[in-house]
């Protein structure tokens, strides 16, 4: 336990230097919506952010954007560049084998961040390119992870998303119903996007199953498979990418436990 309340100006500029990054370009009416902070307070952080050269107006003049001084602070984190690197010529094969496109993530702290993906190459990319950092509770990366990872690691994550006020972290107030959707992913062996993430995000023309990267030690992270709805369905999908969707999470395991 924390021996200190965390420092709230703090938190709200990460907050807001997070969005701008995930934003690529961000107004005060997109920040306001995306972190629920008031236009104010907004306008101080963008401020501060900009006087300590970690954001700039856009050259349109419409919004922030984040500066180069943004990868200072990712310098001592390497991870996912490594695990990235591993992963994507099995994330190629594998995509060559079914014809979908398949994202790795790893967790990240309230997030799951996509570490590698085939999505770059055809019509299916959706802007997902690594580093992306999806919802836990309403993606099938998350969920499949959240289903997987050890119980004492799960409470500790959902008790994080809880006090958060974000719309996709409603299921982390519903104890309940959070546990009956992780104990039936357990029960199938795979996790399914949530409905209403797909209608947001995708205009519900997409969906995705996800696996555990796991093994003897845990889970390392999670693999999908992104569909469209219209081309198959999620029985005829599990019938016929589930085997080898978890051969591909075993095969990932096995990489990233070797390094090689």
């Amino acid at each position: 336990m924390p021996s200190f309340k965390p420092v709230a100006a703090l938190t709200r500029g990460l907050d807001v230097l997070r969005v701008v990054n995930e934003l690529r370009e961000a107004t005060v009416s997109a920040l306001h919506k995306e972190t629920g902070l008031d236009k104010a307070t907004i306008v101080r952080m963008l401020e501060t952010l900009e006087h300590e050269g970690y954001v700039t107006r856009s050259p349109s003049n419409s919004g922030y954007v984040a500066t180069g001084r943004t990868l200072q602070l990712s310098r001592g984190y390497d991870l996912h560049h490594r695990i990235g690197l591993l992963s994507e010529p099995i994330l190629t094969e594998f995509r060559h084998r079914i014809g979908w496109p398949s994202d790795v993530a790893l967790f990240d702290h309230d997030a799951m961040i996509v570490v590698q993906t085939s999505r770059e190459t055809g019509p299916l990319f959706f802007n997902r390119r690594p580093g992306f950092r999806a919802p836990i509770l309403e993606t099938s990366i998350g969920r499949a992870y959240l289903a997987y990872c050890d119980p004492a690691e799960r409470e500790r994550i959902i008790a994080r998303l809880r006090v958060k006020p974000d719309v996709r972290n409603m299921l982390a107030s519903e104890p309940e119903k959070l546990e009956a959707l992780l104990a039936d992913v357990r029960a199938r062996g795979f996790a399914c996007m949530d409905d209403a993430y797909s209608e947001r995000e995708y205009s519900r023309q997409m969906w995705a199953m996800a696996v555990p990267v796991q093994d003897d030690d845990g889970i390392h992270a999670t693999l999908n498979i992104m569909m469209l709805r219209n081309a198959i369905t999620p029985d005829m999908a599990v019938e016929r990418f589930l085997g080898p969707l978890k051969d591909t999470a075993d095969r990932l395991a096995n990489v990233l436990r070797n390094g090689e």
